[in-house]
């Protein structure tokens, strides 16, 4: 993105920050509701030009978002409005417009249901129509465009307004990377917020449907400039830094099953409308985002959401929070009513034969003592492959939480495939304890914690799932459970422990507790040196005392 776009944005984050639009979520929804309007005119100039070289009237994407009577509604035709004319236009007339097409364009009328244009100022709206109509989109790859709302969404790393904070892109990479989703899996996060994991899962599936993709640290392509490197340099002078693919995508065969695999539920309309625009933005028109609560047996599902298993699911749920017993959906494999427990409860049943989940957790979740918790955790363990639990350092969230948290890595096994029950418990579950994740994990600046890509355990983990991975998940790096380590060992990063050995500590998943320890250094000082020593020592404090009690008896 270059930086008279990076310009452009600035100056309308300002201009609205100046017209009293200072809530992060709702300056991004308000932004988000122009350009999606300023790309739907966009896409009726390209269906134009389609029917025109047709000489007909054609369907699917050639069918006009506009039809006559409605023309006035397109961004082209009102953009030069303005006062309150503008204003109440675009609140009163356009909105409602397309909101209305439910049957035409049913995802347009999804986004702009229940919208309302928060931009009261007249003066203000026409400056931040004049600054997006200045951005011609059409022009723009996919990947800038995608970077445009990344870096809005940078906004809202100063609020973690209700809850809502973004996932950390090195721990998102890192989640993608290790269920490794493909052209055709059906990708779902339960809880999507922004679409961060759904977003990282298509840039990884472009990337690996690319000719050439690119290389980008996890600090962006504007680290590299700042240090005037070349990846290939930057990653010579620190071997830890840690980095992910990106690439335009050319060779995908089915672009349309690319978007028709996309799924994403959030409770809050905001978080859905931001996600949609986020995925649009990314080349991805049709994805499968609803707003929902997942948990719930009133929350909105239908029939089909409840019915449909995905073979890859990524998510960062909401922890805090406790549902009514009544609203809770009565098909989860839990009765409790903790939403950290209903949300993997959700993702159990949710995954496909053959799939693959991620997902972050509180580390409470990993050792409760309830019997809600012990029972998920007994169903996890013992009718699901648990490949893989990764402890996260205990600032991986700061500035907006500290609790400490884990990633649960597991697959359900595949269709008619029952574990044998003689042979289970030799099955093993790896842990990993990243302590490093590139940032610094105690201060805040600007927002944020300051970069430390010398400083990563990440890359390390990729590396060592990938020989995992290849064992087909059959021998997990690193040492046993219980394991005493020679005294000039270094701290273990990953060990393993069996399933016995899980379920007899009631099926406790903190990496902690299984850790192989470190023994102590044995002294090099000779032991008789060592007592002679002591007995000098001793002799010294008893000759002491026996001046001491002479000196009493005496006075």
């Amino acid at each position: 993105m270059n930086q008279d776009l990076r310009r452009k944005l600035n100056r309308i984050t300002d201009i609205l920050w100046a017209g009293g639009v200072t809530n992060p979520v709702t300056y991004i929804e308000q932004i988000s509701y122009l350009i999606y309007l300023k790309l739907l005119d966009e896409e009726e100039s390209s269906r134009e030009l389609k029917q025109r070289l047709m000489g007909k009237q054609t369907n699917g994407n050639g069918r006009l978002l506009y039809p006559k009577q409605a023309e006035r509604f397109r961004w082209s035709k009102w953009r030069f409005r303005s006062g309150t004319d503008l204003r109440d236009f675009v609140r009163d007339q356009v909105f409602p417009y397309m909101a209305s097409l439910v049957k035409e364009e049913p995802q347009i009328a999804e986004y702009f249901r229940d919208a309302v244009l928060e931009v009261v100022d007249p003066n203000v709206l026409k400056q931040v129509v004049d600054e997006i109509d200045g951005i011609d989109f059409a022009k723009l790859g996919t990947d800038v465009k995608g970077d445009i709302f990344e870096y809005m969404l940078t906004h809202l790393g100063q609020s973690a307004l209700n809850g809502q904070f973004r996932t950390p892109r090195q721990i998102r990479t890192m989640m993608v990377e290790m269920v490794d989703p493909n052209l055709g899996d059906t990708i779902y996060d339960p809880a999507c917020g922004t679409g961060g994991f759904l977003i990282d899962a298509v840039e990884y599936i472009l990337a690996r449907y690319s000719t050439e993709p690119q290389e980008v640290p996890i600090y962006g392509e504007e680290w590299l400039e700042k240090r005037d490197q070349s990846i290939k340099e930057a990653k010579k002078d620190i071997p830890t830094l840690q980095t992910y693919r990106k690439g335009p995508g050319e060779k995908v065969p089915d672009w349309g099953l690319l978007e028709r695999s996309i799924y994403g539920i959030d409770v809050s309309r905001q978080m859905m409308r931001i996600a949609m625009m986020n995925l649009v933005l990314h080349g991805i028109r049709q994805a499968n985002v609803k707003r929902a609560n997942t948990l719930s047996d009133m929350g909105g599902l239908t029939e089909d959401d409840l019915n449909r298993r995905y073979k890859v699911i990524l998510s960062n749920p909401p922890f805090a929070g406790v549902l009514p017993k009544e609203s809770i959906r009565k098909d989860l494999p839990t009765n409790s009513k903790k939403s950290e427990l209903l949300f993997l409860g959700v993702m159990m049943e949710a995954l496909a034969p053959g799939g693959q989940c991620a997902v972050v957790v509180p580390e409470g979740l990993l050792f409760g003592s309830t019997s809600a918790h012990v029972e998920l955790r007994r169903k996890l363990v013992e009718d699901f492959d648990l490949l893989a639990v990764v402890s996260l350092p205990a600032g991986v969230f700061k500035p907006y939480a500290g609790v400490k948290t884990g990633v649960l890595v597991f697959r359900r096994p595949a269709s008619g495939v029952k574990k044998d029950k003689k042979t289970k418990h030799k099955e093993k579950v790896w842990f990993y304890e990243i302590r490093a994740d590139g940032f610094d994990p105690d201060k805040i600046s600007g927002g944020g914690r300051p970069e430390t890509p010398e400083r990563n355990d990440i890359p390390d983990l990729l590396d060592e799932w990938k020989t995992y991975k290849k064992s087909k998940f059959s021998n997990p790096p690193g040492v046993e459970a219980g394991t005493l380590l020679q005294s000039d060992s270094e701290e273990p990063r990953c060990w393993w422990a069996t399933i016995k050995a899980v379920a007899e500590n009631d099926y406790n998943l903190a990496a902690g507790r299984y850790k192989p320890q470190v023994a102590e250094k044995i002294p090099e000082e000779d032991p008789a040196e060592l007592i002679r020593d002591v007995l000098q020592i001793e002799r010294e404090i008893i000759e002491g005392l026996e001046k001491l009690l002479r000196e009493v008896e005496n006075g």
